[in-house]
């Protein structure tokens, strides 16, 4: 009888342990798996039973949570909607969390390290836990200004403002956007059918053409290589370079032109002040040739092209694609060949030169507060790079302040009494469409406060679709009218 009993008694035990074992992995080395599991309805019914810290902008919510008479205690609502889309994303029980939804959840949720003790105190004390806030960087009146104008222009498109002197992101925006609100519902099923429409219009909403969209620049990267002539030592604000008819190129057919075929001013040769407050594309094609592409290359990269940044959203990086074929080298030069950036990094380019040639790394995020708004965290400014020296930043100031005085193409972002510099893009893209329209600029050009970056997709001209955007988020900045 012992020897059945000893083969009973180990099948048992060998069972025990199994189950052991399978409880083991399935609480520790499964447990991530099954939070994430979107039928695990414990975790939904964890996640929203608190109340969810709001996303400030100024004085105002625009994402915030409102109680519920539903099993899910709190709906997350976005009165900020399709304006602040780009920014706050979305908290959705199909398809998680974007934005900054999703950078500062832990902050949101309440479950940062920083609330620990706040957490302790709420389990002592009995008192129903919430979520830190988010205090934005972003100017209310200057985000509102910019997404209202972009719609106005019935085109896509971005439009970025940046404080130079900190790189707080004053505005950050995208059209056409959505409303948050639509996938972020009690019902998974309304959801889903949101999200796959917004996904199906070719207008493509949900995209941050601000962050994660690259353009060519067009004109605005003549800035680029203007930096990189006065930082070589060889040229100067009044150095006269050439400026032929037309660019021609040995053992090539191939021939860069004016806009619409026009003729710059002086008859052949022209001041580079001057060339870059009429855009001339001859002049600046044949200037980076002679600068060559790696100082051009180099220049881009002191601004930040290359490099993803983080605010904490991250963008895309913007790029300079080297050659030494004399004719795209050319083209790269006034902004077109391969050269492809963001909203934001042209932004960081008006910014740096106004910031005397520091470019500040860009953020989103002032503060995040408890519950009771003590302060948990501020965020310091902090340098991104040294693109140009001060003495070049202020001769490029200079230089663009001309591209908005008389003459120049740039006069629809003037402001009485302001001193604005800023720099015009006509950006060819697809073959038989209509160019982009691109401005950067920065304000007043004495003491800036502010530098901004519109793209209009297809818009035409710079000088007339985007300047007059740019203009507008300056002065909602600026508070002139």
């Amino acid at each position: 009888m012992n020897r059945p009993l000893r083969h009973v008694a180990i099948a048992v035990l060998v069972l025990f342990t199994a189950l052991l074992v399978n409880s083991n992995i399935v609480q520790v080395g499964e447990a991530s798996s099954l939070r994430a599991n979107p039928h695990n309805v414990r975790v939904l019914y964890g996640e929203y039973k608190d109340k969810r810290g709001p996303i400030v902008a100024g004085s105002t919510e625009v994402a915030k949570s409102v109680a519920t008479h539903d099993s899910l205690k709190y709906l997350r609502t976005y009165p900020g909607a399709a304006a602040y889309a780009p920014i706050t994303g979305f908290y959705s029980l199909v398809y998680g969390a974007s934005g900054i939804e999703q950078a500062e959840d832990q902050v949101l949720a309440g479950t940062s390290d920083n609330l620990f003790l706040k957490r302790l105190s709420d389990e002592i004390t009995g008192r129903t836990p919430q979520g830190g806030s988010v205090q934005l960087t972003v100017n209310p009146k200057a985000q509102q200004v910019a997404y209202q104008a972009l719609a106005h222009s019935g085109h896509p498109g971005a439009a970025v403002a940046l404080n130079p002197t900190t790189g707080a992101v004053l505005a950050l925006a995208s059209y056409p956007s959505f409303d948050p609100s639509v996938i972020s519902t009690h019902n998974s099923q309304a959801d889903t059918q949101a999200y796959k429409q917004l996904l199906a219009q070719s207008s493509s909403p949900l995209l941050d053409r601000a962050l994660n969209q690259t353009y060519p620049p067009g004109s605005t990267f003549k800035v680029i290589t203007t930096s990189a002539a006065l930082s070589s030592g060889k040229y100067s604000p009044s150095s006269v370079i050439p400026a032929p008819s037309q660019l021609r190129f040995a053992d090539t057919t191939h021939t860069l032109s004016n806009f619409q075929g026009e003729e710059c001013p002086g008859g052949g040769s022209i001041t580079l002040a001057e060339a870059l407050k009429v855009s001339c594309n001859t002049a600046y094609g044949g200037l980076g040739v002679k600068l060559g592409t790696a100082a051009i290359a180099a220049q881009a990269k002191a601004f930040g092209f290359g490099r993803a940044v983080t605010t904490p959203l991250v963008s895309s990086p913007s790029r300079y694609v080297e050659t030494s074929d004399p004719p795209l080298l050319a083209d790269s030069a006034i902004g077109q060949y391969s050269d492809a950036v963001t909203p934001l990094q042209m932004a960081m380019v008006a910014a740096g030169i106004a910031n005397g040639g520091v470019v500040m790394r860009p953020y989103l995020v002032a503060q995040t507060r408890a519950p009771d708004t003590s302060v948990l965290s501020t965020t310091k400014p902090q340098q991104f790079s040294r693109a140009v020296s001060p003495a070049v930043a202020t001769q490029l100031t200079s230089m663009m302040e001309g591209v908005v005085q008389p003459g120049g193409t740039g006069t629809a972002a003037a402001i009485p009494g302001i001193a604005v510099a800023a720099k015009t893009g006509t950006a060819e893209n697809t073959p038989g469409q209509t160019t982009h329209a691109w401005f950067i600029a920065f304000a007043p050009a004495n003491a800036p406060k502010v530098a901004v970056a519109v793209l209009v997709e297809h818009g035409g001209v710079g000088g007339s679709a985007a300047a007059p955007i740019a203009r507008q988020v300056m002065c909602a900045v600026l508070g002139c009218s």
